[in-house]
């Protein structure tokens, strides 16, 4: 198994155990209180849509301070509240607000369209305290044609985002690190070479990298500018796979000069097909819990392991 700070993962998983009852004392929670501790919540979007606030105080409790939030296509209310009742709350709890997630795609049929509901979406980041506006996916034909149109689409959004003190970011998946239809040029590469340093950086969702046989820490090393947001992702939760080395990347991340980034917890099939021992399926609430759970023991991973820096 991997070592990670002279430890291998199998102790670092086991004393996940240990620190979730030294918590209770609250002398471990004294000391981790002040770290860097990020989480997007669309990891816990349906518990988000239905308690807010509620979901902000179980994931502040686990020693999350930092988040990226979710929004859609120009709703002016952050999940279902107002930006700045939604940010005084958070403010209140100790949860500080980076950045979002939301896209538009371009249509030049709709621009002017387009480009109010870009305004409105700016408008509600910027009240809610934000530094940074991702896009998590875009649709695109694998071709430098459009490729090259999706680059010119991004400028033109990040520069009108710097009018309200924001970056936009990109956010990839998988797929990005195909090469294109019509060139030897990876997908992603091209888009980091192909935008505006100064409206444009890439938020680097390290699972997806690697899934795509890429290696995080290369890019990391090849784009250090550029890279300024991680998503730390594993299947479940953070470090329980190995598939992942988290100490390189975070390394490497910071010897960039970079802090930010964010947890996000993806579904897996097998827990919205868990079922109770009467046979019924889990309810949503049922499978937000086991997210929840797997949130605290990314939480304690991290924690245990040092990654995190003082916030």
């Amino acid at each position: 198994m991997k070592k990670i700070f002279g430890k291998t993962l199998g102790a670092i998983l086991c004393s996940v155990i240990a620190i979730s009852m030294f918590t209770i004392s609250g002398k471990a929670e004294t000391e981790i209180k002040d770290k860097y501790l990020g989480i997007q919540l669309y990891s816990v979007m349906d518990a988000m849509i239905k308690d807010p606030k509620g979901s902000i105080v179980r994931l502040t409790d686990m020693g999350y301070n930092v988040c990226e939030l979710v929004q859609w296509g120009g709703d002016t209310k952050v999940f279902g509240l107002p930006a700045e009742e939604f940010k005084a709350f958070c403010d209140q709890k100790g949860m500080e607000i980076i950045s979002t997630h939301s896209g538009i795609q371009e249509d030049p049929a709709k621009e002017e369209e387009i480009f109010k509901r870009w305004r409105q979406l700016f408008e509600t980041q910027k009240a809610c305290g934000g530094k940074y506006f991702v896009i998590p996916g875009y649709g695109v034909d694998f071709n430098v044609k459009d490729v090259q149109k999706m680059c010119d689409y991004f400028n033109r959004v990040g520069k009108l985002a710097s009018e309200y003190g924001l970056k936009l970011g990109y956010h990839n998946h998988s797929h990005e690190y195909n090469k294109l239809k019509d060139s030897d040029q990876v997908m992603w590469e091209y888009l980091v070479e192909n935008t505006d340093p100064e409206y444009v950086f890439f938020e680097l969702d390290v699972y997806w990298c690697a899934m795509a046989k890429k290696d995080p820490v290369g890019y990391l090393k090849k784009y250090p500018d550029r890279i300024q947001m991680l998503h730390i992702k594993d299947d479940f939760v953070i470090g329980a796979s190995g598939k992942l080395d988290f100490e390189a990347i975070f390394k490497e991340f910071y010897k960039n000069g970079m802090t930010d980034y964010v947890v996000e917890i993806e579904t897996p099939g097998y827990i919205r097909d868990k079922k109770n021992p009467d046979g019924s399926k889990y309810t949503q609430e049922q499978v937000m819990d086991e997210v929840f759970k797997a949130a605290r023991k990314s939480a304690d991973y991290l924690k245990i392991s040092g990654f995190p820096k003082d916030k």
